[in-house]
């Protein structure tokens, strides 16, 4: 698909608080075990985070760079109110995707006011990098069928916090497959058999090395009549020159 059809298909742009969003097409990675067995208050060491502080119990806690998500080493959770529909969203620290990130609150709260306009009823709809799954979840709530996508260690918290927010009360429970950005693309979605009304996404644009990647990935699949909703907190200079690629 080339840029020009990307271009055509439909865009909106809303303005919030720090939170552009743009429909645009995009991309995401995923796969991992599901895991219903969470425990809260749990607490678990982790040597990948950039920095350490000792508190005065011992423990430590991570500091993350203040354009990441903050979250400490311990399992939470966080309930949400969108569209009169209550979701709870469990986090872990297994990576940045698994908690909740301030695009898809922005994300979740335009499709609440916007409902009439975008009609999700029925609507084929895929999230690229979907996280814990919020948006997914509120898209499924309102009457999509819906595949959230992340990369393989993001899977297992999704595919949990997805059954538990809409078994019993979504026509469809979300489809959870990996995608990752720019690879196998034609191999793992064939056009022939998937063809989406909406491409969502939410904070996928920060510091990563794969931003060519997920342009490719929405170009691919941002076909003629699809509308991409994409929410980012901008937080780098490099975030606007991604935003440039689509004028």
């Amino acid at each position: 698909v080339s840029a020009e059809q990307l271009l055509n298909s439909k865009t909106r742009t809303c303005a919030m608080e720090d939170i552009r969003l743009t429909p645009t097409p995009q991309q995401g990675c995923c796969n991992k075990e599901e895991n219903d067995n969470y425990t809260p208050g749990e607490v678990h060491e982790s040597n990948d985070c950039s920095s350490a502080a000792e508190t005065r119990t011992g423990k430590k806690s991570v500091v993350k760079n203040h354009w990441t998500p903050k979250y400490s080493t311990c399992y939470g959770s966080e309930k949400y109110w969108f569209a009169g529909y209550e979701i709870f969203i469990q986090e872990s620290i297994d990576s940045y995707g698994a908690v909740p990130w301030p695009g898809a609150e922005g994300l979740c709260s335009y499709m609440e006011n916007n409902q009439q306009e975008l009609n999700l009823t029925d609507k084929t709809v895929l999230e690229l990098g979907a996280g814990t799954g919020l948006v997914s979840i509120l898209a499924s709530l309102l009457g999509a069928r819906v595949i959230a996508t992340d990369l393989p260690d993001i899977l297992g918290n999704m595919r949990f916090n997805v059954t538990r927010n809409t078994r019993n009360r979504s026509r469809t429970i979300p489809d959870v497959k990996e995608l990752c950005w720019g690879q196998n693309l034609e191999q793992n979605f064939p056009k022939s058999q998937y063809r989406f009304d909406y491409v969502l996404a939410a904070d996928v644009v920060y510091s990563h090395n794969y931003l060519d990647e997920l342009i490719m990935t929405m170009e691919y699949f941002c076909q003629p009549g699809t509308v991409v909703l994409w929410a980012n907190k901008f937080r780098l200079p490099t975030d606007y020159k991604f935003v440039e690629r689509f004028s």
